[in-house]
């Protein structure tokens, strides 16, 4: 199969080694390296479960590559490569969507945010990007995950799941889902904030984990990159995301959960990144809106996980019994450290 593929970008498969790359969970990817010289390429099969339309991909990362081609040349853009009919993306029969594009040479990603610093460069990275785009014509963007980052749909989701989800699981949740009824605020503040014009859509990330942007060896931000959700939408999603993912020392899969905190100092990195990296482009409200941004995402995760518990994990999947229900409790702990928190954290911007 791969020596096809490679085949169509004029490759020769002899002298090629493939190997599995990176820790993504969507796509599946590879590091391509010629053996007759030192160049490697990524090559990644597009999940097509999760995007039902790799065409749309596509046109959106040819359409800002374009932009930023022509406005901000110096911006560090990874384009994807052309088969030899010159498409950018590749579709196989039987296997689905490919693309390759250029290793980047003495770079690096990060899985776990291991310092500030990181946290700073990321956030800054992924508000760069944003701010370079503030001239392209967002409405031109394909949405390549219908409401991925829908805060309300997410809770009508959660409420059906009362209704029709497994009654021993909804029995023995009954804790977690009076607490997560009772946070209903949070969905209400939400919609207001899509009411309100001081909240502008712009292009988007949307995946902002800090294996999506690019270090160079002295660890400062390069780029961004897995730009598969980029869309339409709003900076607390990109913002929401990366407090989600760096707050706190453990990850969602953490079963331990008085290992979970709010780290300050990373809060701080990531307002402070964030904020660099938009130069100034955040209207008042939006600035004020950190805190809450960070409350819609992981309140968000808290719906879905035990959403997909109570409908016998046909999302997510589970690895043990009440994989989801430990996730989505796991996220309910990170929310409330963040309440508890709210008057500092919001003193921070």
């Amino acid at each position: 199969m791969l020596q096809k593929v490679l085949q169509t970008y004029g490759l020769d498969f002899s002298t090629l080694e493939v190997k599995p790359f990176g820790s993504g969970l969507i796509n599946n990817t590879w590091k391509v390296s010629r053996q007759d010289n030192d160049t490697s390429y990524i090559l990644q099969r597009i999940n097509h479960h999760v995007f039902k339309s790799p065409e749309d991909i596509a046109h959106n990362v040819r359409s800002i590559g374009s932009y930023l081609a022509a406005h901000h040349p110096d911006y560090f853009f990874v384009r994807c490569l052309y088969t030899r009919d010159g498409a950018d993306i590749f579709f196989m029969e039987g296997e689905g969507y490919f693309r390759l594009a250029p290793f980047v040479k003495k770079s690096h990603t990060v899985d776990v945010v291991q310092t500030p610093q990181q946290a700073f460069e990321a956030a800054k990275q992924f508000g760069r990007f944003t701010h370079l785009l503030n001239g392209f014509p967002v409405d031109e963007l394909k949405v390549t995950i219908p409401d991925f980052h829908n805060l309300t749909l997410r809770y009508q989701q959660f409420l059906q799941s009362l209704q029709a989800g497994n009654a021993v699981r909804i029995e023995n949740a009954k804790a977690e889902i009076q607490w997560l009824k009772e946070q209903d605020y949070i969905v209400k503040k939400f919609d207001s904030m899509k009411q309100n014009p001081d909240f502008s859509v712009r292009v988007t990330h949307h995946d902002t984990k800090i294996s999506n942007v690019l270090f160079d060896e002295q660890d400062k931000g390069v780029c961004v990159i897995d730009l598969d959700t980029v869309m339409p939408g709003y900076f607390i999603s990109d913002v929401g995301d990366m407090m989600r993912t760096c707050l706190s020392p453990v990850s969602e899969e953490e079963k331990d959960f008085s290992k979970i905190e709010i780290r300050e100092e990373y809060y701080k990195a990531i307002v402070e990144g964030y904020l660099e990296g938009m130069e100034n482009e955040l209207s008042a409200s939006e600035k004020n809106a950190f805190f809450d941004a960070a409350c819609y995402l992981v309140y968000m995760q808290a719906l879905r996980f035990i959403a997909d518990h109570l409908n016998n994990d046909q999302y997510y999947g589970a690895k043990y019994e009440g994989h989801n229900f430990v996730r989505g409790t796991n996220q309910i702990a990170l929310l409330k450290k963040l309440l508890e928190k709210e008057e500092r954290l919001r003193s921070m911007v």
